[in-house]
């Protein structure tokens, strides 16, 4: 099978696409032929080696962490699933590779496609979907009427999340440029507040619920935004750029003592709960997402459809942090 992989980590330059052996699925798999997938800030951290110090990838590595494509072969313990089905996915992080013609995921963490999706929409929708329903819906229980400020609402993980905080019955702001005011409007925002003009510290107050998704500064100013007592789902960490200044060991220590230094500090200055989301590997939570997306409540945002051969510029674009949505491969 044709796939897109890396033999060295770096930039997008170490990107290309090869002939590979396809995958084997074991007892608990399904052997999904992939239509489609997309790339994930994520995607570009593996790439640049900044996992090495949690997960040690046998290169070269195929990368893509989500896909939608139809089930093909179903190993001997899966019940779930049948060939023929529709699915998306979000593998572990210790089995990327849905960059590629075929890959084999177990059944643990696959769904449904939601039938008024296609391919593409679908690609786009697991691992941002499930970081979104794991920060709204597990960590922080949003209820009807709550404020909930969302950070950058043009992003993968944005513009589902502010959908979803609606669903919810949440008043929803966040934080965009200017030129995506009217597009983040169009998704559901109450409130908009352009970060290149405005300082969102200074005019918001008394929010219920902060998805904090920006790091650095940013989470000591999204403390301000909250009520006392009012929680954070915390979904990015700063190891990348502590392993940029400090090296993989010593700078994911660094990055995770100060991030613990924060929760603490929040807590006990004004009792705002930050709780650290990892996106969760769970299909049975992503079946419960697709369930929401085909009543029509949330609709994954789709910046750019690239072909697999085209993969080194997905990842420049992602790298950016200027996307709408979601950059997704075609693949077949």
């Amino acid at each position: 099978m044709r796939a897109a992989l890396f033999d060295r980590y770096g930039g997008p330059e170490v990107l290309r696409v090869a002939e590979v052996a396809d995958p084997v699925a074991g007892e608990r798999d399904v052997l999904i032929r992939v239509r489609a997938a997309s790339v994930n800030p994520v995607d570009c951290k593996i790439r640049q080696g900044y996992q090495r110090a949690f997960i040690h990838y046998r290169l070269p590595q195929i990368v893509g962490m989500d896909v939608a494509g139809d089930v093909i072969a179903v190993g001997s313990a899966v019940t779930r699933f049948k060939v023929g089905d529709a699915v998306i996915s979000s593998p572990t992080h210790r089995r990327p590779g849905t960059c590629a013609e075929l890959v084999a995921i177990d059944e643990s963490a696959v769904a449904l496609k939601p039938a008024r999706l296609d391919y593409h929409e679908g690609a786009a929708l697991p691992l941002a979907g499930l970081t979104a329903w794991a920060s709204l819906v597990d960590a922080t229980h949003v209820q009807p009427g709550q404020k909930v400020f969302i950070q950058a609402g043009a992003g993968g993980v944005g513009t589902i999340a502010i959908q979803l905080a609606k669903h919810l019955g949440a008043t929803v702001a966040t934080t965009c440029s200017g030129r995506n005011v009217d597009f983040v409007q169009g998704l559901g925002a109450d409130v908009v507040i352009d970060y290149t003009t405005t300082k969102y510290e200074d005019v918001l107050s008394g929010y219920d619920m902060v998805l904090e998704s920006i790091g650095g500064d940013a989470r000591a100013k999204s403390v301000k935004v909250l009520r006392r007592g009012g929680q954070m789902s915390l979904v990015v960490t700063d190891i990348p750029a502590a392993v940029k200044k400090w090296g993989t060991y010593w700078g994911v220590a660094r990055a995770l003592a100060n991030q613990a230094g924060f929760i603490v500090g929040a807590r006990l200055g004004k009792g705002v709960r930050v709780k650290m989301v990892v996106r969760p590997t769970d299909g049975a939570m992503l079946q419960r997402l697709a369930d929401v997306v085909q009543s029509g409540a949330v609709t994954p945002v789709v910046d750019a459809v690239l072909g697999l051969d085209e993969i080194a510029e997905a990842h420049r674009r992602v790298d950016t942090g200027r996307t709408r949505g979601k950059v997704v491969i075609a693949v077949a």
